[in-house]
């Protein structure tokens, strides 16, 4: 789908002294508190005392160390939960910890949060005095009831948007609750567990634990590589705090002090570690990790970020990249049959939302398939599945949404309208899961939709690209790359610069069988550079020697010791055919 232009616009907030000519015109473009986290050292993260909870959660965690009580982790199952229980596993060990565990959450057998299911298993199996959750919780009032009903302690450690009510959990610390007053209202699952430890090592401290057991203080940033990984994988907003996480984290990983498991991660998606971006966490490391939770349980993700032997770990790493190409062969078939199913369907009839159900579907991977689905219709998709054997009946789903739509709101909106329909649903405003009877699905389908066009109203459901505009001829260098990787992390909230303009194009090749390689001028320049259009036809690419208009991003290309600018294409347009480029009136960050 080809996309509309539209420039941001500069913000007018006063920016850090010093900057690089490149950087300022960027950051002019984002979000400015976010930007101001040029200077990103730990000292500028705000104290975890902010968070609501924190004290009483870990005043139970030291009572349940002191006493020797087995406390157990419970996670979710994608990388933000697994990077949570790992994170939360090594900290509680190195704070001298000698009971702690952790339980795999199963999608397929008990479904997101602490289901009264997966308490009675954690009972069976562990007898643990004390669950911490870890990305989740939030929504699990009958589980924790339940736990509650055995005589076990619940500290309940999340960041997804509450309910009305909160589930009587001994303690909760979540910047989302009513009431909390942390700044970061974007921080991932994995940042909320970081906070917690930090907090207990502080609580500890005063109690004269570590004296005590004779054992040094750990230090907590050690842990951030996994919060980067979790951060960037989960796509929270890159909010200052958020910045400040992930660029302390990627600095420790591209430095070689990151655990074995991030390591093997890195070798097996090919990546450098030494020039790792914050990009590479979401579309490889991240992936590989999920693919674990999507097709099995979590086990080997979580495995192989707890490992310490370097062998043990690149074997585990291995594995999960084999789960990742069969994601990958699994998700192309189910796209393919979506793709079909909307052929039939002509485009003025596609409704503002649209859900979607096959019975041979995935359970773990229609997240993917909505996600995909809303990128080439800009619409929100739900995508359903089977629950599985032990529900036959049921469906679950996940939803992902546009920008200006909430979609847990939608979802929110028809359970008060229909509150039979919806079993259970949670999640964030761009991304959802819930669950319903097989036999309501078309009910829900067009209930869905109908929330859907209320809530946008008359904004357009159109695809745009967000430009920083065009690019001096003289900024198309390597140094200018370089630059920009610096400036980072980059992601949601907080994009990858991107810019638009007229080129020459001088060359043009079909290369892995769905990419083009190609040789461009800027207009007003002479320097030829090296550009790449990642699933580009040849036949979408005007002829050797025509003006075109792109959308790219600077990016820099490492062959053999040796590095080169080179262009990421976005789109690429004939100047008459490109579509026109309108200048935003605010600041879309």
């Amino acid at each position: 789908m080809k996309k509309r232009i539209i420039q941001r616009a500069v913000s007018g907030q006063p920016l850090p002294e010093g900057l690089p000519e490149i950087l300022r015109h960027v950051y002019a473009r984002r979000d400015s508190e976010a930007a101001s986290a040029w200077q990103q050292t730990t000292q500028a993260l705000k104290p975890e005392q902010a968070l609501k909870g924190i004290d009483a959660a870990c005043q139970r965690l030291a009572l349940a160390m002191a006493e020797h009580q087995k406390i157990l982790i419970v996670g979710d199952f994608d990388a933000d939960g697994a990077t949570s229980t790992a994170l939360a596993i090594r900290s509680l060990r190195k704070l001298g910890c000698q009971q702690v565990e952790y339980l795999v959450p199963d999608r397929f057998r008990f479904g997101y949060g602490l289901s009264p299911e997966l308490v009675a298993v954690a009972h069976a199996q562990f007898n643990p005095a004390l669950i911490m959750t870890v990305d989740n919780g939030i929504s699990s009032h009958a589980g924790i009831d339940k736990a509650n009903a055995l005589g076990i302690d619940v500290v309940v450690t999340d960041h997804h948007l509450s309910g009305e009510t909160l589930p009587a959990a001994c303690a909760i610390v979540n910047p989302n609750q009513p009431g909390d007053t942390f700044p970061s209202k974007h921080i991932a699952g994995v940042g909320v567990c970081w906070y917690v430890m930090v907090h207990l090592r502080t609580l500890l401290r005063q109690q004269g634990w570590f004296s005590q057991q004779g054992i040094a203080e750990p230090n907590m940033a050690d842990q951030l590589d996994l919060v980067a990984l979790g951060t960037v994988a989960d796509v929270v907003r890159l909010d200052r705090i958020n910045r400040i996480l992930v660029n302390q984290g990627l600095a420790r990983i591209r430095h070689g002090r990151c655990n074995e498991g991030i390591k093997a991660l890195i070798t097996v998606a090919g990546r450098n570690q030494g020039h790792l971006q914050s990009s590479d966490l979401g579309f490889a490391l991240g992936p590989r990790l999920n693919a674990a939770g999507r097709l099995e349980n979590m086990g080997q993700g979580i495995a192989c970020l707890l490992s310490d032997d370097p062998a043990e770990a690149l074997q585990l790493a291995s594995d999960l990249d084999m789960l990742n190409q069969q994601r990958r062969e699994i998700e192309g078939e189910m796209q393919e049959q979506a793709e079909r199913y909307l052929a039939d369907i002509p485009r003025t009839d596609h409704a503002s939302g649209l859900a979607l159900f096959n019975d041979e579907w995935h359970q773990g991977v229609i997240g993917i398939l909505a996600s995909r689905i809303k990128e080439q219709l800009h619409r929100p998709v739900i995508a359903f599945a089977l629950a599985g054997d032990d529900h036959p009946d049921m469906l679950k789903g996940s939803g992902r949404s546009i920008k200006g739509l909430n979609i847990r709101d939608v979802l929110a909106s028809i359970d008060r309208q229909q509150p039979a329909l919806i079993h259970q649903f949670g999640g964030h405003a761009m991304a959802a899961g819930l669950s319903l009877a097989r036999k309501d699905f078309e009910t829900f389908r067009l209930a869905f939709a109908h929330e859907v066009s209320i809530q946008l109203g008359n904004t357009p459901l159109e695809a745009i690209i967000e430009s920083d505009g065009p690019l001096p001829a003289e900024q198309h260098q390597l140094a200018c790359a370089r630059l920009l990787h610096l400036g980072g992390p980059w992601g949601q909230g907080f994009p990858e610069p991107l810019f638009d303009g007229l080129f020459i194009l001088h060359e043009k090749r079909l290369v892995g069988r769905k990419h083009l390689k190609l040789r461009v001028s800027p207009h007003n320049g002479q320097q030829i550079i090296d550009a790449i259009a990642f699933n580009t036809r040849e036949e979408d690419c005007p002829e050797i020697g025509a003006n075109v208009h792109l959308a790219y991003r600077l990016d820099i290309n490492r062959f053999r010791g040796q590095e080169s600018l080179q262009l990421i294409i976005e789109q690429i347009e004939a100047p008459e055919k490109a579509p026109a480029i309108v200048l935003s009136t605010e600041i879309t960050a």
